[in-house]
């Protein structure tokens, strides 16, 4: 989204504007990624309850996260043509509607139909994107952005407060006390929130918006779906862990829920407070050299977790030495944890690309890119699940991540390799992307 305000604090130079779009946006968000990842906690008990296997369990709770994806493009075009807030709002009641009506779904497939209903509320991050970027000034859109990108901390809320609620009054309320909070947060948005500066700017001169047509034009550039595949990890991979390690936590060590959603949530907390701190270093640094550290890191802790346990036996010259390898609940916690935050580095990385490549396409571009993002986290838990069924080793998903993140880490590099052959000249002041090209077409 783009006006003739874009690039300076809003007001009149003045910062109010700016602070009160990233702040209610921000707390919108949390509220919402609360909702979408609700399966996580009660999906134990309902996975419980039906008798489901892991790969049953793995699609019901991806389910909301694919719906999520899917709509985040139609979303952000449409966020574009009439305004953040509206669009907001609409996205908060319809998901806390179809949250009240998951606490009277009695079958695997009830379950599903309001699975859907409910991952509406994960549209809300193309939405808010675009919103923010708006306000925002060039030289802070990676930080105004990764504050947004805390709401993550929305999966924390979830795993800290969901089973004490579960285990107090059962897995309904949770829904039922959950929706109920995403429309009062709804109202509060409503009435406390302005509109964009190019939604007045266009409601003043009577300009018309992109169509959805002019709004897709840029998704034919490889490079969008690079910055896809980069997010499909970083985000992908964030929210597939967020879901899945309950899970994880219960039946590899043997873990209670509550237990096991608390230690998950040490992993979404810094997953989601520390985004603000990779806008701030991709605006200092560029996005590109935060992203080789999240790549990097991550590369390393996935091989690590990846291992399984495992028994030796050396042949020696007195007799058999037997020895055993594998990763206990500390340094498996304390891995995780260093995992979430590189995530969260990478993910404000990743979109602080996109208002400077794509400054007049933030909605439609932020939108594919939050799509396939988004897709991970829905992908990801259900061949988390295939594999486990399959292999019936538990580290089997840390495997697939392993070789998610390598690819990605190698085709950015070629990538960027491929540019310095060709002599692009790259931009050297810090709060710009170091990687930028005159054109995002010849990369």
């Amino acid at each position: 989204m783009t006006s003739a305000t874009s690039d300076q604090p809003v007001d009149g130079g003045t910062a109010p504007g700016l602070t009160r779009a990233v702040t209610l946006s921000t707390f919108a968000f949390t509220v919402c990624f609360a909702i979408w990842t609700i399966f996580s906690i009660i999906g134990v008990q309902i996975k419980q309850d039906l008798g489901l296997n892991d790969s049953e369990f793995g699609f019901m709770v991806g389910l909301p996260i694919l719906v999520g994806s899917l709509v985040r493009l139609a979303l952000g075009i449409w966020t574009e043509q009439i305004g953040g807030r509206r669009v907001l709002v609409l996205v908060m009641l319809s998901s806390a509607v179809a949250t009240w009506l998951l606490s009277y779904a009695t079958t695997y497939l009830g379950f599903l139909v309001a699975a859907l209903g409910v991952g509406i509320a994960g549209g809300s991050f193309a939405v808010g994107v675009a919103y923010v970027a708006d306000f925002a000034p060039q030289a802070r859109k990676g930080t105004m952005l990764g504050i947004f990108g805390m709401g993550n901390i929305g999966a924390a809320v979830t795993k800290f407060v969901a089973p004490f609620v579960m285990v107090a009054f059962g897995w309904t309320m949770v829904a039922q006390i959950w929706a109920v909070v995403m429309v009062v947060s709804a109202v509060l948005f409503y009435m406390l929130a302005e509109d964009e500066p190019s939604l007045r700017e266009r409601r003043r001169t009577g300009a018309r918006s992109q169509t959805f047509v002019e709004q897709l034009t840029p998704l034919l550039q490889l490079q969008v779906w690079r910055f896809s595949l980069y997010y499909f990890f970083v985000f992908g991979a964030f929210v597939a862990l967020a879901l899945w390690l309950p899970r994880y936590y219960t039946g590899a060590y043997g873990l209670d829920i509550r237990v096991a959603g608390m230690l998950g949530a040490a992993y979404s907390i810094p997953g989601s407070l520390f985004r603000v701190l990779g806008g701030y270093l991709s605006d200092r640094y560029g996005a590109r050299r935060v992203m080789y550290w999240t790549f990097s890191v991550s590369v390393a802790c996935c091989f690590v977790l990846s291992y399984p346990a495992t028994d030796y036996v050396i042949h020696g010259i007195r007799g058999d030495i037997p020895f055993s390898f594998g990763i206990g609940l500390v340094p498996f916690t304390i891995l995780t944890f260093v995992l979430g935050f590189f995530m969260s580095l990478g993910k404000a990385a990743v979109y602080k690309h996109i208002p400077v490549y794509f400054p007049k396409n933030v909605g439609s571009v932020g939108g594919v890119v939050g799509m396939i993002g988004g897709l991970g986290g829905f992908l990801l838990p259900f061949a988390f699940g295939i594999m486990n069924d399959l292999t019936g080793v538990w580290t089997s998903c840390f495997m697939l991540l392993f070789a998610l993140v390598a690819v990605a880490l190698v085709w950015m590099h070629f990538a960027i390799r491929r540019m310095e052959r060709r002599q692009i000249p790259a931009l050297r002041e810090p709060q710009y992307l170091p990687e930028l090209s005159g054109s995002p077409k010849q990369s």
